[in-house]
């Protein structure tokens, strides 16, 4: 990456993603470039980056006086892991069923705290030292060795008991999600001091019709009904200092107001929070998550094409109730819209996601 095109520093914490623990592949954690700026601070797609979050097999592992490494593979690449020892583990030469055998003597028949600790040892040991071909999860920072090969040094690492594999098809499902929502999506911040106040006042406008929408329960409403709630967000122009002075030639205050409510709705549209069900020139916007006869068709469309023989294995894709409810219900529900509506119905338990794309009625 060319040093000009990093973001600068002060920006970074603005990205959430700076302060995470980014669930990223081991093949992007390999290839990320380095700042130029900060040493120990990497970049994928302009988002800063120096906490990640792994979960894969152990191919290899090598032992140290005060650590381990581990060789973690999650089927894209394989990262060195360094997970330093805690002093439980360094402790090799004591053994713990030596210790206080005479209070269990004298215990016998109630509650041992001395035994429950010595379990409760054992336990974190055997967690803690992991075998290859067992699952281990890892989170924290990357670094480079002197080797130049990029490394994890374990802030957290476990060994993940996963029998039916629950864990690691959970993790295949929430990874590609996240990069879809937030990691593919560049981070784009102005540099300048100044901002761009265009940007702002959009942003400004779009949140606060959310506000709106929320805290009034709103169904549906027409453009006049939030444009007022947008007139504090508009510049007005200087006053003049004489009658002799000609007024500054610039959009008027009505037009900026008609233009930042329709790029609001605009973007409200294309994130699928509102849409328009009929286009005619009475725009009437109806939300998503607040449309029953929306929700209402896109369950009955998953509910009736479930009972078919070519989706009762697998559920239907999203791409064939996106055209079914375009064909019952509006031709303008966009995927975005119908998103948001499988997710309401998946949290209400009407619905169950069978992959990444395929619903199907419970």
């Amino acid at each position: 990456m060319d040093p000009e095109e990093e973001p600068p520093s002060l920006l970074w914490g603005l990205d959430p993603v700076f302060c995470a623990f980014a669930r990223l592949y081991v093949r992007d954690i390999l290839q990320m470039t380095e700042s130029a700026q900060v040493p120990g601070i990497f970049f994928y797609n302009l988002h800063p980056i120096f906490k990640v979050d792994v979960l894969g097999t152990v191919v290899y592992r090598r032992e140290r006086e005060d650590f381990f490494c581990y060789g973690v593979d999650d089927g894209t690449g394989v990262i060195n892991c360094l997970c330093w020892k805690s002093e439980q583990l360094k402790e090799e030469g004591e053994d713990p069923s030596k210790s206080g055998g005479k209070r269990s003597d004298a215990a016998q028949g109630g509650f041992d705290p001395v035994a429950e600790l010595t379990k409760l040892k054992r336990a974190q040991r055997e967690r803690r030292c992991v075998e290859i071909g067992e699952l281990l999860r890892v989170r924290g920072p990357v670094k480079t060795s002197r080797y130049r090969e990029r490394e994890i040094t374990a802030s957290a690492f476990y060994k993940v008991d996963d029998p039916v594999m629950a864990v690691q098809i959970s993790w295949m499902m929430e990874v590609p999600q996240l990069y879809r929502e937030c990691y593919d999506k560049p981070f784009q911040l102005q540099p300048d001091a100044a901002g761009d106040s265009s940007v702002s006042s959009l942003s400004r406008a779009i949140n606060t019709i959310k506000d709106f929408l929320q805290q009034k329960s709103v169904s549906r409403f027409r453009p006049y009904d939030v444009q007022d709630l947008l007139e504090p967000l508009i510049s007005r122009p200087p006053q003049t200092a004489s009658a002799d002075q000609e007024p500054v030639a610039g959009p008027s205050v009505c037009g900026q107001l008609r233009q930042l409510l329709k790029e609001a709705l605009k973007s409200l549209v294309d994130e699928g929070i509102v849409y328009r069900k009929v286009k005619s020139q009475d725009e009437v916007y109806l939300v998503t998550a607040q449309d029953k006869d929306l929700l209402m068709a896109v369950k009955d469309v998953i509910r009736e094409d479930s009972k078919r023989e070519k989706y009762a294995e697998k559920g239907c894709h999203i791409l064939h109730i996106l055209s079914a409810v375009r064909q019952r219900f509006s031709l303008n529900v966009s995927r975005e819209a119908l998103e948001l509506v499988l997710k309401s119905l998946e949290c209400n338990s009407d619905i169950i996601s069978t992959s990444d794309s395929h619903y199907t009625a419970f």
